[in-house]
């Protein structure tokens, strides 16, 4: 029982970052490489807003951090992505990877290379609760699992039942003839960014609060990539089916092999489906040829 409920709360951690890469890449056709350092960013973000005493209680400063996330990713998209728009996919790629490294070396300049805890700055004990057969999930893993859900349902209600959703599918789909109808397609492009990143740095809180933050946390990002090509490129609800595949290969990696076979699994996982099905399990071909 406890393997299961492993699975499931690092799936649902896997989904919350899966969500952006997917994101972006419907509306911009972009692959995001700097996602991990972004949803490392939510972390610290969330850490100095507590340390600063902005705000009086949890709730407000994970809020406050979500917005503040927003607001840098529509910044990212206006000074920076704008500019690759009509670029090879190649180069944007490229630039996403140096703001990447960018990202990193200032995380740990303002930060410094030491281990953070948010908990012990919110005044907040971690506690655990208990399943039937004594499996034990942490408060912030069945936050993960809530936020995973709440998520899913938010983002599938509004891309296809909102007026915004809609033209956000159509620049994704046919940005000219999106723009030839009066869309303004970067405003839909920058709000892409703006929700992807600000869902991968609830991530980054998330996990903050739950295990601790160091700069190393953008390899969980990393290892949330393959989710993202094994649920197919262009699929949002093949996110989770692919989360708790590549979760479940992990912690039996972890328990049956050893615990460094966790940085391995998710990749033997994503080799294992580019030879199967290379588009994903709810991918298509036309977006592989994209990228």
């Amino acid at each position: 029982m406890q393997l299961i409920v492993n699975i499931v709360v690092l799936a649902s951690l896997y989904c919350l970052i899966g969500y952006g890469y997917v994101l972006i890449y419907q509306v911009s056709r972009v692959l995001n490489l700097a996602h991990g350092e972004l949803m490392s960013l939510g972390g610290y973000f969330l850490l100095t807003i507590v340390i600063m005493g902005m705000t009086v209680s949890p709730l407000t400063s994970f809020l406050l951090a979500f917005i503040l996330l927003l607001a840098l990713g529509l910044v990212i998209y206006f000074v920076l992505m704008r500019l690759m728009t009509g670029e090879s996919v190649f180069t944007a790629v490229l630039v996403t990877i140096s703001l990447g490294i960018l990202l990193r070396g200032l995380i740990t300049l303002t930060w410094t290379s030491q281990s953070w805890f948010p908990l012990q700055y919110m005044g907040i004990r971690a506690s655990s609760f208990q399943f039937i057969g004594g499996a034990q999930i942490p408060t912030f893993g069945l936050v993960k699992v809530a936020s995973a859900l709440g998520v899913f349902l938010i983002l599938t209600f509004g891309i296809k039942y909102t007026r915004w959703g809609i033209k956000m599918r159509a620049v994704g789909e046919n940005p000219l003839l999106a723009s030839q109808r009066g869309i303004a397609i970067h405003k839909y492009y920058a709000l892409a960014w703006g929700l992807a990143t600000s869902i991968g740095g609830l991530a980054g809180m998330i996990q903050a609060c739950d295990s601790g933050l160091d700069p190393g946390m953008f390899i969980i990002g990393l290892k949330a990539f393959p989710v993202v090509l094994v649920a197919g490129l262009d699929s949002l609800s093949g996110v989770i089916p692919a989360a708790l595949l590549v979760a479940t290969a992990e912690i039996l990696a972890i328990n049956y092999i050893s615990p460094q076979a966790s940085d391995v699994a998710p990749f033997a996982v994503l080799v294992a489906m580019l030879l199967i099905r290379p588009w994903g399990l709810f991918g298509t071909k036309e977006e592989l040829e994209r990228v």
